[in-house]
């Protein structure tokens, strides 16, 4: 339970060191007065987030410091599974906020995380306001009121590692298939392109490897016309060389010169030579064969893959790259389908396991409806709405993170009434009593040692307002109960009596004030809620026999 609580430089509270018992804590005071700081206090040090606009101005931060006693064994066992000890079963929680929007939380007086604070607060205190109402008013937040008091968390829970289970499956099956879908939406278009580049069995560097081979049979080609056309020049009958040394021989064996002679002589010498360079070159011509075949058939290969590149704009080497990326995608294709295959496999095994565990906790909250019902009305009747009717409308949905079930609770609040939604028919009054209601339900189930109630006796008053105090009382026997009320009948029923007062201070600066009230303090502070300042003697009397008639309780 929450044993003490101290504030420091939050908003108009200067300093408050606020004790509390272990049974029924009341706060009252004027409106204004700053009983919602004391929330926000609290909510600090349950690891809320609070606005660096709560620290009091001029002051460099806020402390908020609280101290529980008795901590249930199960806050322990996380506590030291976190590195934190308990000595003497007590626990310090303090949190520090800056001016400058900083914030420091400390459990037993070690730093820890905003978040480590929110998880072992949550565990010590639930805050009733408001906000909790609004809960109430949304349909989507009544199937987490049914679970919580059917007990059905160790069913839901099994049901969402199931489901989660099988959200991953599913996201894991649609992202292939829609890898698979993107695979075929670019290999259909290339099909037609691999059947034909199939057929022509491209190879890789092949249009260079023919251009070059050309190329050097070319050279081939043109060495043998020079060869041919010196062959001309020396073997010509006419004018060829050898011939005209022929005809310059004729010429000089007519005359009997010796000088003419031995030209004569040289020049058939020469002839001689000429004679063998021409058979050297026929040898050349013989040894040096052109396959013109052949070569027709490459520059055939090279016109068609020179036609190919022209059809699909891109060189043959870029198409057979296509090619082999293709291919690999059609082979990743293939790994695809069977992976795709073991995952719808997986998918529909899962799904029958998750409809098998919805339908199992679909019944568990069935069986918890009609007792939640019952427990509630119970309630209701005896918080003055005798005549009201509670129903819980559970109707079948497809497979969510919550089960196959959706729920809403309807209301008749008077005799003769059909039943209608809660949020559209259910008053201020109405609602914060169906709350408290709901809270006492489902007490055991929280099992959390400390419930702080803001403003409980929204839109209530006379009996229906005694009623409520005297709930607040009932549920305080098993945990401590905290409530800042503006109701003399809650507060007469209060084990604990707090007044938060606004006073202006020797620095002529507000500041509030918590003071707990003796008997006669809190006699005062009853007639002052029941008539306002300066109450009469009779308004007095009246006070104090509440307060003497709530103490025989």
């Amino acid at each position: 339970m929450l044993k003490e609580l101290y504030i420091e430089n939050l908003a108009v509270i200067e300093r408050a060191f606020i004790p509390f018992s272990s049974n029924f804590n009341i706060f009252t005071g004027e409106t204004g007065a700053g009983k919602s700081i004391l929330i926000h206090g609290v909510s600090a040090i349950l690891g809320y987030r609070v606005s660096k606009e709560l620290v009091r101005t001029g002051c460099k931060k806020a402390i908020i410091s609280a101290l529980f006693c008795d901590i249930p064994s199960k806050v322990v066992e996380i506590l030291e599974s976190m590195g934190f000890l308990c000595s003497d079963n007590e626990l310090m929680l303090t949190r520090e906020i800056s001016s400058d929007g900083g914030s420091v939380a400390r459990i037993n007086n070690r730093t820890t995380t905003i978040a480590t604070l929110k998880e072992i607060g949550s565990l010590l205190v639930a805050i009733h306001g408001q906000h909790d109402n609004q809960v109430l008013l949304s349909s989507e937040n009544h199937i987490n009121l049914i679970d919580n008091f059917g007990g059905c968390e160790s069913f839901l829970n099994d049901y969402h590692k199931s489901f989660k289970e099988l959200q991953l499956v599913s996201r894991k099956l649609s992202k292939l298939q829609n890898k698979k879908q993107e695979i075929n939406q670019k290999v259909i278009p290339m099909q037609n392109l691999l059947n034909e580049m199939e057929a022509l069995d491209l190879k890789e560097g092949e249009e260079t490897t023919i251009e070059e081979e050309l190329f050097k049979l070319q050279k081939k080609e043109n060495m043998l016309s020079s060869i041919d056309e010196v062959n001309f020049i020396l073997n010509n009958e006419q004018e060829g060389i050898i011939s005209n040394l022929d005809k310059a021989g004729k010429i000089l064996n007519e005359y009997e010169n010796d000088d003419f002679i031995s030209i004569f002589k040289r020049l058939q010498k020469i002839k001689l030579e000429i004679i063998d360079i021409s058979e050297m070159i026929t040898e050349i011509t013989i040894k040096t064969d052109i396959d013109t075949v052949y070569i027709q058939s490459l520059k055939d290969r090279l016109a068609l893959l020179q036609g190919i590149s022209k059809k699909y704009l891109c060189p043959c080497d870029t198409l057979i790259q296509q090619i082999k990326e293709t291919q690999k995608l059609i082979d990743s294709s293939s790994y695809y389908d069977k992976e795709i295959d073991d995952l719808k496999h997986r998918k529909k095994n899962l799904l029958n396991e998750v409809s098998v565990k919805a339908k199992m906790l679909s019944q568990k909250r069935k069986d918890a409806i009609y007792r939640f019902e019952k427990a509630i009305m119970e309630q209701l009747q005896f918080l003055n709405m005798q005549d009201t009717i509670i129903k819980v409308k559970q109707e079948s949905t497809k497979l969510t993170i919550n089960g196959m079930d959706s729920m809403e609770i309807f209301i008749s609040a008077n005799k003769g009434e059909s039943l209608k939604p809660l949020s559209k028919v259910a008053s201020g009054g109405e609602l914060s009593r169906i709350m408290l209601a709901l809270k006492c339900v489902i007490a055991n189930q929280d099992n959390i040692p400390t419930m702080i109630f803001d403003e409980i006796d929204t839109g209530v008053s006379g009996r229906a307002a005694q009623k409520i105090g005297l709930k607040l009382q009932e549920v305080s026997r098993t945990s401590q109960v905290i409530c800042i009320t503006h109701l003399s009948q809650i507060a007469v029923m209060a084990d604990h009596h707090l007044l938060i007062e606004k006073k202006v201070n020797e620095n002529n600066r507000t500041a509030t004030n918590v003071t707990l009230l003796s008997f006669e303090e809190r006699v005062n502070e009853i007639a002052r809620i029941m008539s306002g300042d300066n109450p009469s003697d009779l308004m007095l009397k009246s006070a104090r026999e509440e307060l003497l008639q709530s103490q025989k309780i």
